[in-house]
């Protein structure tokens, strides 16, 4: 005698077994946990290595001024470097007018009460350029993972609404389809001056962290007792 073959799943619902497809979706406001600052020092002369001296001196002294911060600040980053001859517009051959070297730090802190303080000292700074702050979380901040929770519990939620409504209840659960979370923040603004720095304390600037949208959303689907038509 031959042993029948298991019944494959019918990848759609049936009447004595009807499935129910949801979306559950949550959205957290919540605070905070890092903030970026991206810092550009600048340097130009006619002489070539005497703007290497100049960018190598003032991006030192930004690093030191950056590091003096200690714990509150959890990364410093230099990214793109730039040494580039500047011609003149006017003549029939090229002429080297001048030279500009560029270097770019990006700083990450997670103590905000001394960012509006770094921020202006950096903005003191002769020939350097502050663009920030962008607010953010860090990428396992519990504030993620709350949202994926409440995201499936509302999803559960959704469909045993939808069961009820039929007279019917929920027996299984057959797929549950991650669609991604992610969070927003927008970026400000400060420059600083292409003077020396001066002798007078400059304000400290007051800086609000900025409230972080994280989203969660699964595509979730049910098998459910036959309904009460």
């Amino acid at each position: 005698m031959t042993t029948p073959a298991p019944a494959t799943p019918l990848p759609y619902g049936t009447p004595d077994t009807p499935r129910v497809s949801v979306r559950g979706e949550a959205r957290l406001e919540v605070d905070p946990e890092i903030a970026h600052i991206n810092i550009a020092v600048t340097a130009r002369n006619t002489d070539r290595t005497t703007t290497l001296d100049d960018l190598t001196r003032r991006n030192t002294r930004a690093l030191d001024l950056i590091k003096s911060y200690g714990d509150a600040v959890e990364r410093i980053e230099t990214g793109l470097i730039t040494v580039a001859p500047q011609f003149a517009n006017k003549g029939r051959h090229e002429r080297v007018r001048s030279y500009q070297g560029s270097v770019y730090l990006t700083a990450t802190l997670n103590d905000f009460t001394v960012l509006g303080e770094l921020t202006t000292g950096l903005a003191d700074l002769p020939l350097t350029e502050i663009t920030g702050p962008w607010w953010s979380l860090r990428p396992d901040s519990p504030a993620h993972r709350e949202a994926r929770r409440l995201a499936v519990q509302e999803a559960v939620q959704r469909a045993r609404e939808y069961a009820d409504a039929l007279g019917a209840r929920l027996t299984a659960l057959l797929e549950l389809a991650d669609d991604g979370a992610e969070h927003m923040g927008y970026p400000g603004t400060a420059r600083g001056g292409y003077g020396a720095a001066g002798a007078a304390a400059e304000p400290e600037l007051d800086l609000e962290p900025q409230r972080q949208t994280v989203h969660a959303q699964v595509n979730a689907r049910f098998t459910m007792t036959p309904p009460q038509l």
